[in-house]
């Protein structure tokens, strides 16, 4: 895990051995579409909450995309079909992308891919950068056993969309070829509250 993670996993850890837990952690993502507010959780993901933060502190998220819809429909060749929709950095600033860090399964977290669930989006574990999505409906096969991934480990589920959940749907309704967004959908700012 990189210094900086560490770092703020460590204080956030610290925290909660005191008996102070900090409270979730808002985000604001200012979108084409409108505003998605997001809660997030630092104390049963502390890694995964840590690294969104760098990419929102350092501005990487601003001008950034939602650059696919997943939906019942675009995933042929798919045995378990899931709905999300993921979005990632500002696709002239991928230089930039910050390390891989490592995989905060489900199973640890005890944190589920349900209705408007904000997780890392990931090749293999421990690949996750900067790229994440969010769930439309409950999407159990994201978490940790579930089958979407033949690995089945899953995926780093954080948090969840407090509002601007209808903002989430007109973006996986939004147009299409396949599953890439024709044209992607901005994040204008994403901004901490």
């Amino acid at each position: 895990m990189p210094k900086f993670l560490a770092g703020i996993a460590l204080a956030l850890f610290a925290l909660t051995v005191r008996g102070v837990e900090p409270a979730e952690i808002r985000v604001v993502l200012e979108t084409s579409r409108g505003e998605i507010e997001l809660a997030l959780d630092p104390i049963h993901a502390p890694a995964t909450t840590a690294n969104f933060l760098r990419y929102v502190a350092t501005g990487l998220y601003d001008q950034g995309v939602f650059h696919r819809t997943v939906t019942p429909d675009n995933q042929p060749d798919k045995k378990i079909r899931i709905e999300v929709i993921q979005a990632g950095i500002d696709p002239n600033r991928t230089k930039l992308d910050g390390p891989p860090i490592a995989l905060e399964r489900t199973r640890d977290t005890g944190l589920k891919h349900r209705d408007g669930t904000i997780s890392m989006a990931r090749d293999g574990p421990d690949t996750a950068t900067s790229d994440f999505f969010i769930c439309l409906g409950a999407q159990p096969e994201l978490d940790f056993g579930g089958l979407r991934n033949p690995d089945g480990q899953g995926f780093a589920a954080f948090g969840h969309v407090i509002r601007g959940l209808e903002v989430v749907r007109a973006i996986q309704k939004a147009p299409a070829e396949g599953q890439s967004l024709k044209p992607p959908v901005k994040i204008l700012r994403a901004r901490r509250l």
